[in-house]
């Protein structure tokens, strides 16, 4: 029988809003201890560490900007995906009045604030897949307005940049993307990186890419080439954290490469910011495991 999930869902939302994932946090002290002793960007990274340390002992969100909320739901075979998105919906609005979200849903014809994170069927943007077995898994991740204003997408070739269809011109348009963005999507970022698709799809799994763990390669060894290769080099443009200069711009880089159509090659680039605040929430009986 299907349970009520609402305040489970409400313990993801406060965990994923108030404390930063351990491997994000880990990358993030790695980094400082590359820049030099007072610099602007060694004090970026002692005042984003302080940030995370406070935000977790005080159960406030680690940026003003608590994001647009992106679930992926896998959900047991005969479960109400009706009833989850009420439940979520539910967990989001009690979130909100609890402080761990700022209202954020804000309607673009009428410039109106719901007050309560609740916007259309679109806000939050909760994603269903059925899967095997009895266990229940919710992903979630709070992407900030900041990093998702430098997002990009690129339709190759690209005359301007000297980018073909290829891996080659797949480089060329990530690191013009980096480059624009500069401090605008508070770096250090993370890049999700997909090659192909449609426009819509390509956005889309741009993103879901983020979802994976900080530090590992894709399975195929060319895109794992270049992961590493379009972080290092991201690293040499100087643009460090929050744009003040140094040596960490990217965190790291996850590439997606998808099937498309032979009139279309589109490379989309969806920047996450360093608050990289995604984490995942697995009910199997009647306990619920957070990570």
């Amino acid at each position: 029988m299907q349970r009520d999930i609402t305040a489970e869902v409400l313990e993801l939302i406060r965990l994923t809003s108030t404390s930063l994932p351990p491997d994000v946090e880990e990358k993030i002290r790695e980094a400082r201890e590359k820049e030099e002793s007072g610099t602007a960007a060694k004090g970026a990274f002692d005042t984003i560490l302080r940030n995370v340390e406070l935000s977790r002992s005080q159960s406030t969100p680690i940026c003003q900007d608590t994001g647009t909320p992106i679930f992926y739901v896998h959900y047991p075979e005969g479960w109400s995906t009706l009833k989850l998105r009420m439940q979520i919906r539910n967990a989001m609005a009690e979130a909100t009045k609890l402080n761990y979200m700022r209202p954020n849903a804000v309607d673009a014809v009428y410039d109106k604030n719901s007050g309560n994170n609740l916007g259309g069927e679109e806000f939050p943007s909760i994603h269903f897949e059925e899967v095997e077995g009895e266990t229940l898994t919710i992903e979630l991740m709070l992407k900030g307005g900041g990093c998702e204003n430098v997002g990009a997408q690129y339709s190759l070739p690209d005359s301007r940049l000297g980018a073909g269809r290829d891996l080659a011109g797949v480089r060329k348009a990530v690191l013009d993307a980096v480059h624009k963005a500069q401090g605008q999507g508070c770096a250090p970022g993370i890049l999700g990186v997909a090659i192909g698709g449609d426009r819509g799809t390509s956005y889309i799994k741009s993103k879901e890419v983020l979802y994976d763990k900080l530090g590992t390669r894709n399975s195929d060894p060319q895109l794992a080439l270049l992961e590493e290769r379009l972080t290092n080099e991201a690293n040499t443009l100087g643009i460090g954290p929050m744009g003040f200069g140094g040596k960490t711009t990217v965190i790291d880089t996850k590439i997606v490469g998808l099937h498309r159509l032979p009139a279309s090659f589109y490379v989309s680039v969806s920047y996450m910011c360093w608050a990289y605040r995604r984490r995942k929430m697995v009910l199997s009986g009647n306990k619920a495991q957070y990570s």
